[in-house]
């Protein structure tokens, strides 16, 4: 993925998923009208540092480098990002997109704040819509929201305040919103990538433990991907291999003991590598890897330096998607992609595994590449999920090479 960001920059690869009209909801028809907001603003703000800083002068390469709080001098903030569930500093989802808002902003002169929505893990759609209202509030030129939980509060911050342009990453168009531009991933791609690399690595009892409690689209894709790499390096391979499959413990995408029991269990009784797919949940079992000599698989951005468990991630380019869409709000080219679907995956350079830190011994960089160039070219066709009835295929489809145990 070493020219993601320039190629995200420098392309629109558009896949209009749903037409979207320029009027807005008629509040005279059943269910246009979201429930009435119960929170307040206050209660909306983002923790802060006690000392927040003025953003760095000079463009920054890394986003650790660049404060997550900032002071603007008019107390108007420009690039706002609502977070997902979970901690902002999740070493996943929630970080890797506001580093996206932190680098856009420091590098173009931007004021910038993160706002999260009250309540944490139990944030209710009124929650996020203060969350987005305190942020237009607040000056906000453009605002991202991570997570396709943010619909609902989305679909009315967007209708109520049709002037801001809002980046809506994972999630899908509004209808009637033209002023929503939805950014989503080929994930089953990215999944694909790093189940296959394993088993060609030689783990053969794998697991898979999934954020979103199994109703999240970008982690079914994940997971169905991860399965499909799998089958098909066993099959090359001569072998079958055994996957744990699970989405409890994993609706609010938090670590939890009881999440952390389960995995240490599934070490307990063979397991060899765990692909964590959800947001904070990557603690429980790295926790529950380092205390059995297991192994893990990280999501949507590099994890290998939060845990020596890690031998690869499954990555997909929240930081760059973000400065490329926020970029065009302020190129005058959001019309492109607001009210319409972006699908960005292998051919974008938007999916894949990190090459810089790679770990893996018995399937190398240059056989990695080869596979990823085949997926981008449209030779390697990975089977996607994208409505929710397709979520029925993880189980209905009957793997040739691999034993799966959906745990419930």
């Amino acid at each position: 993925m070493k020219k993601l960001f320039a190629m995200l920059l420098a392309m629109a690869m558009m896949v209009s998923l749903f037409a979207c009209s320029n009027d807005k909801p008629d509040p005279t028809k059943e269910g246009s009208e979201p429930p009435a907001s119960q929170g307040t603003e206050e209660s909306a703000k983002p923790e802060e540092s006690s000392a927040p800083s003025e953003a760095p002068a000079a463009p920054a390469e890394n986003p650790d480098d660049i404060p997550d709080t900032m002071t603007s001098s008019d107390n108007k903030y420009q690039v706002a990002f609502i977070t997902d569930v979970g901690q902002l500093k999740d070493k996943s989802f929630n970080q890797g997109t506001f580093d996206g808002v932190k680098l856009y902003a420091a590098a173009n002169n931007k004021s910038y704040k993160y706002y999260q929505p009250a309540n944490g893990d139990q944030a209710t759609d009124d929650d996020r819509y203060d969350a987005m209202k305190f942020a237009v509030e607040g000056g906000a030129e453009v605002v991202v929201c991570a997570g396709f939980m943010q619909t609902a509060a989305l679909s009315r911050a967007a209708a109520e305040f049709p002037d801001v342009p809002f980046i809506f990453i994972d999630g899908s168009p509004i209808d009637g919103c033209d002023n929503v531009a939805a950014i989503a991933f080929a994930e089953h791609q990215s999944g694909y990538l790093a189940g296959y690399a394993v088993v060609k690595e030689g783990y053969e009892k794998l697991g898979f433990s999934g954020g979103g409690g199994g109703t999240n689209p970008a982690c079914c894709r994940f997971g169905y991907g991860f399965v499909q790499g799998a089958n098909d390096a066993a099959k090359e391979l001569g072998k079958t291999v055994d996957i744990n499959y699970s989405w409890l413990y994993g609706a609010s995408f938090s670590a939890s003991t009881d999440l952390q029991t389960m995995i240490n269990g599934w070490y307990n009784n063979g397991t060899e590598i765990v692909f964590a797919c959800g947001g904070s949940m990557f603690q429980s079992i790295v926790a529950a890897a380092a205390a059995n000599d297991g192994a893990v698989v990280g999501v949507d951005v590099d994890q290998s330096a939060q845990s020596d468990t890690v031998v690869t991630s499954a990555m997909k380019g929240l930081s760059a998607s973000v400065q490329w869409a926020v970029a065009k709000v302020y190129d005058d080219s959001f019309s492109d992609i607001g009210g319409k679907g972006t699908s960005l995956g292998a051919k974008d350079d938007a999916v894949g595994l990190p090459t810089a830190t790679w770990s893996l011994e018995n399937y190398s960089v240059e056989e990695y590449e080869a596979q990823l160039a085949d997926m981008a070219s449209g030779k390697l066709v990975v089977d996607s999920m994208e409505t929710e009835a397709d979520f029925a295929k993880l189980t209905t489809t009957a793997w040739s090479n691999v034993k799966l145990s959906v745990i419930e």
